[in-house]
């Protein structure tokens, strides 16, 4: 009897599950990774996916662990590893003081030299290992000024989310994304790189004449950090060289994905394997951000749900008929939604219920249609994260950090400039999507 009313009712149940788990993730009260894991866990119990591999002899297409996307999980793993094992030679710490020190001390420089090392950063490791690596440097590049870190810090948050964008492996959203579109890490760099330099030029310009005022300097301040000692960054001269040239030929791997036909998830695991040779695994897997993988994997299971019962097809039905099936509606419409919404909530589940929706899409109405759809939501989801305190975990790990220097930023101050931040990056965005896509 209940296995027949869940039957019936199945999208409705499916959708009800991942509506309440947005709420639990938006209110921040229980982790968001025990929200998904406890979602997923009640999708299988209610027979929304199923638990069996086999229907007789066939496979089945509902069986729960077919909803998990491995190549999202596998590269966010590998990269991570990556990532961490290169941060403990000190290389990117070298890299910044190194970019620092061209600037002569100069305050407004300064943040041009952080803004574009973020970014750029951000770009090719995940936008939380970027800021955490940037932020000690910050705080004492503000104390030798003598000025306020603040102006610094919302560079780097709006900086990393921006950066992001540019890559396939930049920022979540786009590692989803490019899964579920069959994007390569070159189709990201040709649509979105020149964008997001756009983007970045103008909203760094434009915080350099909102913070103008504040960003004063005496010479002798600044000579201090014209001269800056970065003979003692690299702690391991050995470590740095491999794990550059791993990284660089991993990247490489990326751009080549045309010619090997090798899979990023498979590139990344194949430098990620080949540095842990040279390491203690036990160290180095705590650093794997666990909590992020266990929340995609819930995650997957829980949209899954939604998938199986059909609601996915009834979504993208619905976008069409509002759109009425006009591809420039469509892309706006996601595009601006998108951005808006993921500045409210965060943008991993809302990218990751978008995604399945865009494959139906292109179902019915083919690639060429929702080619300019992807990119519209990949510009949406990760530019939105902008425009709230909570709206990128970049943007939290930053706050929570400068509180705990003395310099809280509150939700109000953030949002002033954020919802500036968002509104130009998404009508620049605008802009480039209907002249590439659609004109």
């Amino acid at each position: 009897m209940l296995a027949e009313f869940i039957s019936a009712h199945s999208v409705a149940i499916s959708a009800g599950l991942l509506i309440l788990a947005y709420i639990f993730i938006a209110l921040e009260r229980i982790p968001k990774v025990t929200i998904a894991l406890l979602g997923a866990a009640i999708t299988i119990v209610l027979g929304l996916v199923s638990q069996s591999k086999n229907i007789g002899e066939a496979l089945n297409p509902h069986y729960f662990i077919n909803f998990v996307d491995f190549n999202v999980v596998f590269l966010l793993v590998a990269m991570m590893i990556i990532v961490a094992i290169t941060t403990k030679s000190g290389v990117f710490n070298w890299l910044a003081n190194e970019l620092l020190k061209l600037t002569k001390g100069h305050p407004i420089k300064v943040l041009f030299a952080l803004g574009i090392f973020t970014a750029v950063t951000s770009a090719f490791l995940d936008n939380v290992t970027t800021v955490i690596l940037i932020m000690p440097i910050t705080f004492a590049i503000a104390k030798k000024l003598d000025i306020d870190p603040i102006p610094y810090l919302l560079t780097e948050i709006f900086a990393s989310n921006i950066g992001g964008t540019a890559t396939l492996i930049g920022d979540p959203p786009n590692i989803i994304i490019g899964s579920a579109g069959n994007l390569s890490f070159m189709d990201f760099v040709k649509e979105l790189t020149p964008v997001v330099a756009i983007i970045l030029a103008v909203v760094v310009i434009a915080l350099a004449l909102a913070f103008k005022k504040k960003l004063v300097a005496s010479p002798e301040k600044m000579a201090e950090v014209a001269n800056i000692d970065n003979s003692n960054s690299i702690t391991d001269k050995k470590l740095m060289i491999r794990s550059t040239i791993i990284l660089s030929l991993v990247i490489l791997g990326f751009m080549t994905h045309d010619i090997t036909h090798l899979e990023t998830c498979v590139v990344a695991m194949l430098g990620a394997s080949f540095l842990l040779l040279f390491e203690k695994p036990t160290e180095i897997l705590r650093d794997v951000e666990w909590n992020t993988i266990f929340f995609f994997i819930g995650l997957f299971i829980i949209i899954g749900g939604l998938e199986a019962s059909g609601g996915i097809k009834l979504m993208a039905e619905w976008i069409l008929k509002v759109t009425q099936g006009s591809q420039t509606a469509t892309s706006m419409l996601i595009l601006w939604a998108s951005g808006i919404i993921s500045g409210i909530i965060d943008n991993i589940p809302y990218t990751a219920t978008m995604a399945p929706m865009l494959v139906e899409i292109q179902k019915t109405m083919g690639a060429t249609y929702t080619y300019p759809l992807w990119w519209a939501l990949s510009l949406g989801a990760c530019l939105g994260g902008n425009m709230t305190i909570i709206g990128a975990a970049a943007n939290v790990i930053v706050s929570e950090n400068a509180s705990k220097e003395g310099h809280p930023i509150s939700f109000m101050r953030f949002l002033k400039y954020g919802v500036c931040i968002v509104t130009i990056s998404l009508v620049i965005s605008t802009a480039y999507v209907y002249l590439r896509f659609l004109k």
